[in-house]
């Protein structure tokens, strides 16, 4: 395998949003190359630090980055849907703050066995948690033609959907579509000359499938829910996103937490009618112009962060 080099996004903003305490405990959801885990575990001496990761590479050298800093961490080798369940079991009820950093590292687009990116050839897989069974390879092959339309249109955003999914279909009827560059061929070969003059055009494609592998969208609208429930007053959860689709997400469920809509005319008391969380910033922050030309992986990053202000009501 290639060596990687891991630049987390927006880190100064990530840092300063999850207002953190010497003697907090944290949880990043995401640990990845350990950018955005190890400058949390050099802030909190006298806390501790919650980690989740599928990937048994990407554990392996975050534990070696982490262990050079400090012994108050624990990295769960499991899926952030299990978020809540594993911090239970571990006697965590509540937390200061947690940090979910979307979407695919930057080792497994390096890497190019991973099978993630559409510059390298390699196997169709996609997968996150290599110990899983279910690949790209089955989606490609196994799915039907309205599926495929489905899931390029839903999470790819793919205006192209139709055409791509019945030249996928065509394709595999002759001989099982097994790399990602065979992939990329029959991309380009499904959509209009001008799509290849504005980026490339198997990204999106390449997106869904990533998405569509891993139940991206349906397990971080899972788990974010659980991580509101987790945080202490006080409390806050960062939130990186880096396509619309995740990012909606987000903005719908901290709208839910922090918005107040009642009937006209209800006799309501203004005590009730207080949130339990607050938005830190109302819009997104997005990275500056000098870390998009340090790292171009962070021009479409969007940071939400959300507080809690009070505890749930019994």
């Amino acid at each position: 395998m290639n060596e990687y080099k891991h630049i987390p996004v927006m880190l100064e903003e990530v840092i300063t949003g999850l207002d953190i305490k010497s003697d907090g405990l944290y949880v990043d959801c995401t640990l990845g190359g350990a950018g955005h885990a190890s400058e949390i575990l050099k802030r909190i001496p006298q806390g501790f630090l919650y980690c989740f990761e599928q990937d048994e590479y990407a554990i392996k050298r975050a534990d070696a980055v982490l262990k050079g800093i400090s012994d108050r961490y624990r990295i769960f080798h499991d899926n952030f849907e299990n978020l809540k369940e594993r911090l239970l079991e571990a006697g965590v009820e509540k937390v200061d703050g947690i940090l979910y950093d979307l979407g695919v590292s930057s080792f497994q687009l390096d890497i190019g066995e991973r099978g993630f990116s559409f510059h390298q050839d390699a196997k169709l897989d996609m997968r996150m948690d290599a110990s899983r069974r279910f690949s790209a390879h089955e989606i490609v092959n196994g799915w039907s033609y309205e599926e495929l339309k489905r899931i390029l249109f839903e999470y790819g955003e793919e205006r192209f959907a139709p055409a791509i999914a019945r030249r996928i279909v065509q394709a595999r009827e002759k001989k099982p579509i097994e790399t990602t560059l065979e992939l990329v061929e029959i991309i380009k070969e499904a959509v209009p000359a001008f799509v290849k003059r504005e980026g490339h055009p198997a990204r999106k494609t390449f997106q869904a499938l990533r998405i569509a592998v891993n139940r991206e969208l349906e397990v971080f609208e899972k788990s974010l829910i659980d991580a509101l429930s987790l945080l202490k007053v006080g409390g806050r959860i960062c939130v990186l996103t880096f396509h619309s689709l995740e990012d909606r997400i987000c903005k719908r469920i901290f709208k839910s937490k922090t918005e107040i809509v009642t009937p006209r005319g209800l006799p309501i008391k203004a005590d009730e009618l207080q949130v339990e969380y607050r938005l830190v910033n109302k819009k997104p922050l997005t990275p500056s112009e000098e870390e998009i030309v340090r790292n171009h992986r962070a021009s479409s990053a969007k940071l939400r962060i959300i507080e809690r202000t009070k505890e749930e009501k019994q």
